[in-house]
């Protein structure tokens, strides 16, 4: 039986670890082959890659600082070079930093923008002219339910991820009729590293009782890359903290 997403070239930014990590191992069983972007764990993201090769699915690494120009457009152009045109793009690269909000300073502000909103902006762009070309592309932006219900991080936190729906939300009005999906994930307290390490984030918050697992944010991403016409939406992966 023919993969899903067989013949399909996905990038997926920030997936040395966490959700990043789950999403590009789902998308490479589910058929595809992987960029692997990273920033500093490459160790990390060898193992990804070696995950990847041992399920039958083509990975590279494709290291990059997504908050700069000019190195995302080297790694969209290494990506094409060594896989092929780039048909499902993730941007799932962040940061979060829990702070009191008397304690946020300016530059706490710009970091959090730039990595996880300025960063999806960049290799959406970068990426769109081959999808533009060819018809067919799938865009997947990692937000939050800080973007809707203000979480536990910070209102710096909370903003940079509603700019991604909004950025989500833009594209995928622009490009609806050229083949292209555009959408947001918005999950709640997923068990990573990120969120373990924030003393305010605890289970019972949410009304399953539980943190949610990696795998269960990676299967709405393969949901959505292999849909040509859900786009525009925000996947809730949070366990009925919020519900729409």
């Amino acid at each position: 039986m023919k993969s899903p997403l067989e013949n399909r070239v996905a990038l997926v930014t920030g997936a040395s670890r966490g959700i990043g990590a789950a999403i590009a191992k789902a998308l490479g069983e589910a058929g595809a082959s992987v960029a692997i972007n990273f920033l500093n764990r490459r160790s990390a993201a060898e193992a990804v890659a070696k995950h990847l090769d041992s399920n039958g699915a083509r990975a590279i690494l494709a290291q990059a600082d997504v908050t700069q120009k000019g190195e995302v457009e080297a790694m969209a152009g290494q990506v094409a070079k060594e896989l092929g045109s780039i048909d499902i793009l993730v941007n799932n690269a962040g940061v979060t930093r829990p702070q009191p909000v008397e304690e946020i300073t300016e530059d706490d502000w710009d970091e959090l923008i730039d990595v996880n909103l300025k960063s999806a902006f960049l290799v959406t762009q970068a990426v769109l002219p081959a999808m533009r070309k060819q018809q067919w592309g799938r865009i997947i932006n990692l937000s939050s339910v800080a973007a809707q219900l203000g979480g536990v991080v910070g209102p710096h936190y909370a903003a940079s991820k509603a700019g991604v729906i909004g950025l989500s939300h833009g594209y995928a009005a622009m490009l609806a009729k050229e083949g292209i999906t555009v959408n947001a994930i918005a999950p709640a307290l997923v068990e990573t590293g990120m969120v373990t390490s924030n003393p305010r984030a605890r289970p019972d918050i949410i009304p399953v009782g539980r943190f949610g697992h990696v795998d269960e944010t990676a299967s709405a991403a393969v949901m959505l890359a292999t849909n040509g016409y859900i786009t525009g939406q925000t996947i809730n992966v949070n366990g009925g903290w919020y519900m729409s």
